[in-house]
């Protein structure tokens, strides 16, 4: 069996559980591999991201792309920037409102420590974007709310169906002992295979099975909470490959992986709910998923996601981008649904997608 970036479900076994839903990708037969469609062209995204970052904090509230152009947008707090964001091929857009500035909203966050609540910059808008589910009420939302108006427009809270939770699983399905994952993306360190999936899953299983029932590899870090990845390494001779599978047949190459960026149209993949798509909300999201941990730097988007779709493919394209951790709602109603970037815990494994 090939091993992927998808998954299929395991009859009399737990799906999801009280606990846990995790899952991992399994790679479809004889499938036609699809082609990727970036928009806008990953150089210009890089290129705009890369200007920003060389501002810095004090000087931009970040880049995104403006879905009705096309064009990669780079705020600034002076004028004076203008010139060297247009080099980048860029657009400029002039904001009242600094990272550093936004960062306080924050911090305030952090301190009224409230589960059930997120929080990341929209550059979009250029305020803190504050997200409150369903379990916050009463005492808890009056907190939150003081801190909202405490910054103006800086910051807008919302409220969000569901609840934020590290219950849910992406691409074909992996089997724990107890719980149900998915396989985000195979990786290499050019002599040994491994995949990627979620820390909350690599915490509570040492050793992972195929839908048959077939040892394939066993966990080898996992780090949540505060960060929300694990990598497992095959055992055996298991022929795995750098696709996700896409639930209609067919399934998607993987060639590199990239930082996401806000306004970038987004693809999942989980063995739940398979494939759905939707856009990058906001970057460097701290998740608060209450007694299950806080996770900080992750990906908030508007894709949905369910119970065993923990650990799943985010991308764009050919491009890896992320590890399903968790959110709210589901696929019949929406919500949100935060990632950790891919990026880190391949440098931090020294690791590739092939």
């Amino acid at each position: 069996m090939r091993i992927s970036g998808s998954a299929t479900r395991r009859k009399g076994l737990i799906v999801s559980a009280a606990g846990l839903a995790v899952t991992a990708f399994l790679v479809a037969p004889a499938a036609q591999a699809t082609t990727a469609k970036p928009t806008p062209k990953a150089a210009a995204a890089k290129s705009a991201v890369a200007v920003a970052k060389k501002l810095g904090d004090t000087a931009t509230a970040g880049a995104y792309l403006d879905r009705s152009t096309g064009t990669m947008v780079v705020t600034i707090t002076h004028s004076a920037d203008a010139a060297a964001v247009r080099d980048a091929g860029a657009t400029p857009k002039v904001v009242a409102r600094s990272s550093a500035q936004l960062a306080k909203v924050a911090d305030a966050m952090k301190s009224a420590d409230v589960a059930g609540t997120s929080w990341g910059v929209d550059p979009v808008a250029d305020q803190v974007l504050i997200s409150a589910d369903s379990t916050v009420t009463g005492a808890k939302l009056a907190k939150v709310q003081a801190v909202a108006e405490r910054f103006g427009a800086a910051a807008h809270l919302q409220k969000v169906a569901g609840r934020f939770s590290t219950r849910i699983a992406g691409g074909d399905a992996i089997w724990g002992t107890q719980y149900r994952c998915s396989l985000g993306f195979n990786v290499t360190n050019g002599s040994a295979t491994y995949f990627l999936t979620a820390g909350h899953c690599g915490n509570v299983e040492p050793n992972w099975y195929d839908n048959p029932g077939n040892y394939i590899g066993s966990t080898v870090n996992s780090r949540f909470p505060g960060d929300d990845f694990a990598i497992v390494q095959y055992g055996g001779s298991v022929p795995a490959e750098g696709s996700v599978d896409l639930y209609n047949g067919g399934r998607q190459d993987i060639t590199g992986a990239a930082d996401a960026y806000v306004g970038e149209s987004v693809t999942r993949s989980g063995s739940t709910t398979g494939v759905h798509g939707g856009t990058v909300q906001a970057l460097n999201v701290t998740v608060n998923y209450g007694s299950e941990g806080i996770v900080y730097g992750t990906i908030q988007t508007n894709v949905c996601a369910e119970p065993g779709d923990s650990g799943g493919s985010l991308f764009d394209g050919g491009t890896a981008l992320g590890l399903t951790s968790g959110g709210s709602g589901n696929c019949s109603s929406g919500g949100q649904t935060f990632f950790q970037p891919v990026t880190e815990p391949l440098a931090a494994y020294g690791v590739s997608v092939f």
